[in-house]
């Protein structure tokens, strides 16, 4: 379900954008943009993408022109920030290239007019091989060779250098660490120490008492003591800290499903980036192969008009047909240069480096499955359900130990050393000791951590209970576009086909005589619909199946070889 709604705030209009940008609903926008901009021309717009479970190419071409326009795209989620990012960096580039554009060409005339005025005629340079003022001009060559890459090719690149995955990869990582910490608090410590120093004392403040007996003196030292040995310390028994150490080794498996889960939502992305510049490239494809019909049909058009057979009109209607599909794919070849370098910037790649797609939009059928065993499937897959499953489990042990606290532990401590006034008269001492501890007053430390602990477990459980319902709600939704789309793939591969007999058709009527060029004309919009419908199914239906693949958290297995 797709919806638009509009608020007014002070001098601001809010855009709120909910459901699908794709197909019809891009359209819908388009239009109510227009009657916006209209109805409010000098007022500022905020375009909420919050809402939006999916954008399309043609989303987001039309979500360009608005922040060209000086829509502001505000957004959530790593599918639709990556869009505003590359939407806005695109503006961004596009002015600093105009910019430098303009600044290289003041440059380039002023070079010109010093070397017109300043340097003599008579006295020509030495020029320098073609090849080699190449070479000056271009400090860094950029790479020439183009990488052709498949889908799997491209999922594995991404999983290797994207910079979303290797962040959850050092996260997780430092998750582990933070379990060897909480391990070490229950391991024996021990130190080494060396000391050597001197003491005086003070016999009256170390015994007590206001007066000393006669002939004694009040001090004793100064002394030297020398020491050298080792300490140790450890827990016998300690319940609270057991606990942290469970409540962090849950915690560092949350992390490593997070990174997991990070992993499939890149995945995701990569793959309908891919689908999305494939869709784009077969676009090109049809938009080249209409205007190779329109160019066709304008020459049949111009050669009946010599003949004395057919009319002025006829030619330029067939004229304005090749001009508009000209147009077309001239726009369907900036789009597909877009989604390329939109792909390129997913795999962390050199921005000069040119690459091109070695797979193309597909279909093969497939049993549509079960709606239930899918969604069960999904809660025992998706890492975000398992990551919170960990989350939970260290709750509970955090809650455990904050109870615990209130039981006694038992401490050992003691040290071994060479006691004495110098290093060559050291005689063995040691001190071994055994501590039982137990809290009696804490200021009500350890119920206010129970009661947090209690806290956090129920915010779990509400975030689980809604993650249910999200899987549910992506299975479904899935499911549903995948039967959709495959019932428009079939539909629209048949319109295909009747579009190119009426277009024959068309055709040997207008070169028999029977009728002007309008039917064929129109037979060609027919065609150019029919190519249209055919390419968006296809890519739906590619784009269901990434869909389901992620909802049920199988995206890594699937795409991922």
């Amino acid at each position: 379900m797709f919806r638009v709604t509009t608020q007014k705030k002070r001098c601001k209009v809010l855009l709120t954008i909910e459901g699908r940008l794709a197909g019809e609903s891009v359209s819908t926008l388009e239009h109510c943009w227009r009657e916006l901009r209209a109805a409010s021309p000098t007022e500022k717009f905020n375009v909420d993408l919050c809402g939006v479970s999916f954008i399309d190419t043609a989303g987001k071409t039309l979500l360009k022109e608005i922040h060209r326009q000086g829509g502001h795209l505000v957004a959530q989620g790593c599918l639709n920030q990556e869009t505003v990012k590359e939407i806005t960096g695109e503006a961004e580039r596009q002015a600093e290239q105009d910019k430098k554009h303009t600044k290289r060409s003041h440059i380039i005339f002023y070079i010109a007019l010093f070397s017109l005025l300043i340097v003599p005629a008579r006295t020509p340079a030495k020029s320098q091989p073609q090849s080699q003022q190449r070479r000056t001009a271009l400090p860094a060559e950029a790479p020439t060779s183009v990488m052709r890459l498949t889908l799997d090719q491209a999922v594995g690149l991404a999983l290797k250098q994207n910079t979303t995955a290797r962040i959850a990869v050092l996260t997780a990582a430092q998750s582990e660490q933070d379990q060897k910490i909480a391990l070490s608090a229950l391991l024996p410590q021990a130190d080494l120490g060396v000391s050597e120093q001197y003491e005086r004392i003070n016999i009256v403040a170390q015994f007590g008492g206001n007066r000393i007996f006669p002939g004694v003196p009040q001090h004793v030292g100064p002394f030297p003591i020398f020491s050298a040995g080792p300490s140790f310390n450890g827990p016998l028994f300690d319940l609270t800290l057991f606990r942290r150490y469970q409540a962090s080794r849950s915690s560092a498996k949350a992390s490593r499903e997070d990174s997991l889960s990070t992993r499939e939502q890149v995945i995701l992305l990569v793959v309908s980036q891919y689908i999305g510049t494939l869709r784009s490239m077969a676009d090109v494809q049809a938009s080249q192969s209409r205007v190779d019909l329109a160019q066709a049909l304008y020459n049949q058009a111009a050669d009946l008009q010599k003949e004395g057979v057919g009319t002025g009109i006829d030619t330029l209607r067939a004229n304005v047909e090749l001009q508009n599909e000209s147009q077309r794919l001239l726009e369907a070849q900036a789009t597909r240069e877009t989604s390329l370098f939109g792909l390129s910037r997913l795999l962390n790649l050199d921005p000069r480096q040119q690459i091109e797609l070695a797979d193309s939009l597909s279909f093969f059928d497939t049993p549509q499955p079960d709606v239930e065993t899918s969604i069960e499937e999904g809660l025992s897959a998706r890492p975000e359900w398992k990551s919170l499953q960990e989350q939970m489990r260290a709750a509970e042990l955090q809650k455990k130990a904050a109870s615990d606290s209130r039981l006694p532990s038992l401490h050992f401590s003691g040290n071994w050393t060479q006691l004495g006034t110098e290093p060559s008269s050291v005689i063995p001492t040691y001190t071994y000791a055994g501590t039982v501890s137990m809290p009696l007053f804490t200021g009500g430390r350890i119920r206010a951590e129970t009661v947090r602990a209690d806290l956090d477990i129920q915010k779990l459980q509400q975030q689980q209970a809604d993650l249910r319902n999200s899987i549910a709600l992506d299975v479904k939704t899935a499911l549903i576009n995948l039967d959709s789309a495959r019932s428009q793939v079939r539909v629209a591969n048949l319109g295909v086909q009747l579009s190119k007999e009426e277009v024959d058709q068309a055709r040997d009527r207008f070169n028999a005589g029977v009728a002007n060029n309008i039917e064929v004309i129109q037979a060609q919009d027919s065609l150019a619909r029919a190519n249209d419908n055919q390419i968006a199914a296809l890519y739906r239906f590619n784009q269901a199946r990434a869909d389901l693949a992620r909802s049920i958290g199988q995206m890594e297995r699937v795409y991922s070889k």
